[in-house]
C-alpha cells in the first residue's frame, strides 16, 4: 500500500546535484531547450489585485480597483497579440498557461493559442493562491474539464497561481492526471517528485527570466529582460558543453506585451535562436524527451 508522503518539501524532491546524475543528451546534440511559456489570468475589479502596479491613494485600497485591473485588461485587449505576432514571426511554440476561467472570459485570446498549436497547461481556476482555494480537487478538476472541452485534451502539465502549492497540491495535481509541474524552480533539468498519487516531474520554470519578478516586482528598467536573458543564455549555453539545460522564458500580456518591453524581449527571443543546438519545446516535449531518456522506477 502506498504511503502517504507527508508535509515535507525534502520528502517530495530529495537532493541531487547537477554534476552527479544520468547524463542526458538531446536529439542531434543539442545543448539548450528554450521553453517559452504565456500567462493568461483572470483578475476581477470587485476584488483585491493579484498585483498592482499603481497604490491606492492614501493608502487604502478601494473595491472597485479600476486603475489596476485596467492595467492587466490592457494585457489582453493589446498585449497579447503583440507578443502571439513575435512567437509566430519566429515560428516558436508556447507552453500556454491560463486559469479555466479565462476560457470563457477571453475566448477569443483562447482560440488565438489553440489555433497557433500551442500546448495548454492548467494555470488554476482563478488567480488565486492555491492556499486560498476551498477544495483544491474541484478546482484542478475543473480548470482540466474546461481545457480538456475548449481543446479536446486535457492539460499535462500545471502552473499554480502564484507558483504556491499547499502541502498535498502535488498528490491531488498526480490524482486528477497532470504529469508535470512548473512550482519546483529548483534545477536546470527536470527532476522526479515524489507523490502518493501517482507519477510527478518537475520541469524547470523560472523566477529569474519572469516578468512578474523583474518588472512588478523588481521592478527594473525595460530592457532588464534582454540584458540578464542574455547572460542567462549565455552561461546555460556553456555549461551545456557537458550536459543539456532548459532555459524557460515567462512572460505575461500586462508586462511584457507593453510597447516599451515588447521590443527587448524579441531581442531576447532572437538571441538564443542565433545559436546552434537551440531547441524550442513546449512543457510536454520536455516531460516526453526526459522520460525517454529517464524510465521512471515504479
Amino acid at each position: 500500500m502506498t504511503q502517504p508522503i507527508g508535509s515535507s518539501v525534502l520528502a517530495r524532491a530529495p537532493y541531487q546535484s547537477i554534476v552527479r546524475r544520468p547524463r542526458l543528451t538531446l536529439p542531434g546534440d543539442a545543448r539548450v531547450v528554450l521553453w517559452n511559456i504565456v500567462n493568461v489570468e483572470v483578475w476581477e475589479p470587485t476584488a483585491a489585485m493579484p498585483r498592482a502596479v499603481l497604490s491606492p491613494p492614501m493608502g487604502a485600497p478601494m473595491l472597485p480597483d479600476v486603475p489596476n485591473w485596467a492595467w492587466h485588461e490592457y494585457g489582453m485587449r493589446v498585449g497579447f497579440w503583440r507578443i502571439l505576432d513575435a512567437l509566430r514571426a519566429r515560428s516558436m511554440p508556447a507552453s500556454f498557461a491560463l486559469n479555466g476561467a479565462a476560457i470563457p472570459r477571453y475566448e477569443e485570446v483562447c482560440t488565438a493559442a489553440r489555433d497557433a498549436g500551442w500546448e495548454f497547461m492548467g494555470h488554476g481556476l482563478v488567480q488565486r493562491p492555491m492556499h486560498k482555494v476551498e477544495d483544491q480537487r474541484a478546482a484542478i478538476r475543473e480548470t482540466i474539464d474546461e481545457i480538456q472541452r475548449f481543446t479536446g485534451k486535457a492539460p499535462r502539465g500545471w502552473e499554480s497561481p502564484g507558483l504556491t502549492e499547499t502541502d498535498d497540491t502535488v498528490d491531488y495535481l498526480a490524482e486528477c492526471g497532470i504529469e508535470y509541474v512548473a512550482d519546483w524552480v529548483l534545477d536546470d533539468q527536470p527532476v522526479r517528485l515524489r507523490s502518493s498519487k501517482g507519477s510527478m516531474t518537475s520541469i524547470p520554470y523560472t523566477v529569474e527570466l519572469n516578468d512578474v519578478v523583474i518588472s512588478a516586482v523588481q521592478q527594473h528598467p525595460s530592457d532588464e529582460m534582454l540584458r540578464r536573458g542574455k547572460a542567462h543564455f549565455d552561461r546555460l549555453y556553456q555549461d551545456s558543453a557537458d550536459t543539456p539545460r532548459i532555459m524557460a522564458i515567462s512572460v505575461h500580456p500586462y508586462l511584457s506585451g507593453v510597447p516599451h518591453r515588447i521590443g527587448y524581449l524579441e531581442q531576447l527571443y532572437d538571441h538564443v535562436l542565433s545559436h546552434e543546438g537551440v531547441l524550442v519545446w513546449t512543457g510536454e516535449q520536455i516531460l516526453d524527451w526526459f522520460n525517454a531518456q529517464q524510465p521512471e522506477r515504479k
